[in-house]
């Protein structure tokens, strides 16, 4: 008696009419092309959303480092505690030389501070990097127009960024406690890295109109630069020697 195979046994093949079936759908012709492919995609995927979160804790992590470091130190010129220095820092230039939109926002708030009596040294830090942008000088006359008298106007000439100009505040004029003033938006970030060199900062701005859309976003990657000079403590871009600009100002009245 002859016995038949069982379909269940591996040790024969599925026969269809005795001969042995070559099934042209067998998975194992194509999956050695497509398994490395897959792997490859997922691997790539994985990688993507590592970086991407990491990105993003950097981001957060510094942002709410600015906010959470500033927050205390922020102040409109009516509720703005007394310091001998304000450091105003500078927001670009028009065509005809003359200070941006902006700019005039901050020195109107520099102004008001130093005729409420809050102040008696405006140290204006600005770009001066070619003889047809200087934008001290520009925030300095300024500045005397509004009644401010011009020896009590300190111009630095190599603020170029924010980290710069405080660091310059400290090392070449020898200011260790200040009010910085700026835009509400920009106020965080000035106070956090004026506190991060060392000076004992409090920040001032007044609520005004934004020239441009949202410019508080620009904040959020900038936040990311500002750690970096906080935990590393680059020098700036220029230092030079110690200039007594404001300390004479100081002994003059």
């Amino acid at each position: 008696m002859t016995q038949e195979p069982d379909p269940g046994d591996t040790a024969f093949p599925a026969e269809v009419g005795g001969v042995p079936s070559t099934d042209s759908t067998d998975s194992s012709a194509s999956s050695p092309t497509r398994s490395p492919r897959r792997r490859l995609l997922r691997r790539a995927v994985v990688a993507v959303a590592v970086l991407a979160t990491a990105a993003l804790v950097v981001v957060g992590a510094s942002y709410a480092w600015v906010r959470i470091d500033a927050g205390d130190h922020e102040f409109t010129v009516a509720q703005a505690p007394s310091a001998e220095v304000a450091l105003v820092l500078g927001a670009g230039l028009r065509a005809d030389g003359t200070p941006s939109e902006y700019l005039r926002y901050r020195l109107d708030d520099a102004a008001a501070l130093f005729k409420a009596g809050k102040v008696k040294v405006l140290l204006v830090s600005g770009d001066n990097r070619t003889v047809v942008h200087d934008e001290p000088t520009a925030m300095r006359d300024y500045l005397v127009a509004q009644g401010v008298p011009v020896e009590r106007v300190v111009r630095d000439f190599a603020g170029q960024d924010t980290y710069d100009s405080c660091v310059r505040a400290k090392e070449i004029f020898g200011v260790t406690r200040l009010l910085v003033v700026t835009q509400q938006f920009h106020l965080a970030r000035a106070v956090f890295l004026c506190r991060q060199v060392g000076i004992d900062t409090d920040g001032v701005a007044d609520p005004h109109p934004l020239v441009t859309n949202s410019p508080e976003v620009r904040e959020v990657p900038a936040a990311v630069k500002a750690a970096w000079d906080a935990i590393w403590q680059p020098d700036p871009r220029h230092l030079g020697p110690h200039e007594d600009g404001v300390t004479t100002a100081l002994a003059g009245g």
